[in-house]
């Protein structure tokens, strides 16, 4: 049974910094097209980082882009998210969502069979 449980949301200040984490169980996460997701209040959700299996690739939406870093740390089957630089319009519910079977990353929303709980992120000036 895959289960991934996010952490780490919060409120902050517009410039700071959140590190979220999902904790994955359930597969191999080094086999697995991991992303993080995130839906804005009356917004459709929307990929924002995401790491290939093998975990070596890894890609950005452009609103996020030099901002934000996907990393995973294979020994703890943890996915991070680490977001610097926050600005208001990251203001959203982040999701991680696992595609497992070894297939490349996509945008997506139905290419991924397993979904976190959701983490709030709130950015304030």
């Amino acid at each position: 049974h895959v289960q991934l449980v996010e952490s780490g949301g919060g409120s902050v200040l517009s410039g700071g910094s959140l590190r979220l984490s999902c904790a994955a169980s359930g597969f191999t996460s080094f086999s697995t097209c991991m992303g993080w997701f995130r839906q804005a209040p009356g917004k459709e959700r929307e990929g924002i980082a995401f790491l290939h299996p093998g975990g070596g690739l890894t890609h950005y939406a452009g609103s996020v882009t030099g901002r934000f870093t996907i990393s995973q740390d294979n020994a703890k089957n943890t996915l991070y998210l680490q977001m610097n630089s926050l600005k208001p319009e990251d203001t959203a519910v982040y999701y991680c969502a696992a595609r497992p079977g070894g297939y490349g990353c996509t945008t997506k929303l139905v290419d991924y069979t397993d979904w976190g709980q959701g983490t709030q992120v709130t950015v304030s000036t």
